[in-house]
C-alpha cells in the first residue's frame, strides 16, 4: 500500500468516527434539546428583556433519571434559576417541569459578541420508569441541578417473594 492509499485509509477511518461521534451526540442530547420562548411583559423593555429576544431559542436541559428502590430521582441540569421560578407536577407516567428563565444584566453598557445563552419559558417533560405517588414528591433547586425525588406507588414497588421448599 502506498502512501496516498495510507492516507486516504486514514482519512475515511477519522471521518466514520467523527461521524460516529456526532450521531451518538445527536442521539443522545435530542431528548434534552428544548425550546425556550422569550417572553414579552408589554410596555418598555429592560436591558436584560432586549438580550433575552436576542438570546438563543433551544439548549440542552440535560437530565438523569434514576430508580432507587421504593423512589425514582430526577435530576435536571437548569442553571441561572431560583426555586420559585418552577412549575413542576407529573401527568401519567409523566414529569411535566416548567419554569422561565430570565436574563440577568447587571451593567447597561457594552454588547454582546457571543449570545448562546437561552431565556425564556420552556417545558421539558420526563418519561417516567414506574408509576408514582405524586402527592409525596418532593423537589430540590441547588447548584443549578434541579432533584425531583418521586416516591413509586405501592404496586410499582418491588417485592421479594419467598420460595417455600
Amino acid at each position: 500500500m502506498n502512501t496516498l492509499e495510507q492516507f486516504r485509509e486514514s482519512l475515511q477511518q477519522m471521518l466514520e468516527s467523527v461521524g460516529e461521534g456526532w450521531q451518538h451526540l445527536r442521539e443522545r442530547a435530542s431528548r434534552a434539546l428544548t425550546r425556550f420562548t422569550p417572553v414579552r411583559r408589554g410596555g418598555v423593555e429592560t436591558p436584560a428583556d432586549q438580550a433575552a429576544l436576542q438570546g438563543a431559542r433551544w439548549s440542552l436541559l440535560a437530565a438523569e433519571i434514576e430508580e432507587r428502590g421504593d423512589e425514582v430521582v430526577v435530576r435536571l441540569e437548569v442553571p441561572g434559576m431560583e426555586p420559585d421560578d418552577f412549575d413542576i407536577s407529573v401527568v401519567g407516567d409523566y414529569l411535566v417541569i416548567r419554569g422561565e428563565k430570565r436574563a440577568q444584566r447587571e451593567q447597561q453598557q457594552g454588547r454582546f459578541y457571543i449570545m448562546e445563552c437561552a431565556y425564556g419559558a420552556f417545558e421539558r417533560v420526563i418519561p417516567l420508569p414506574a408509576p408514582v405517588d405524586d402527592a409525596r414528591t418532593r423537589a430540590r433547586y441547588r447548584r443549578g441541578v434541579l432533584t425531583v425525588t418521586l416516591p413509586k406507588t405501592a404496586s410499582a414497588r418491588r417485592r421479594r417473594i419467598e420460595v417455600a421448599g
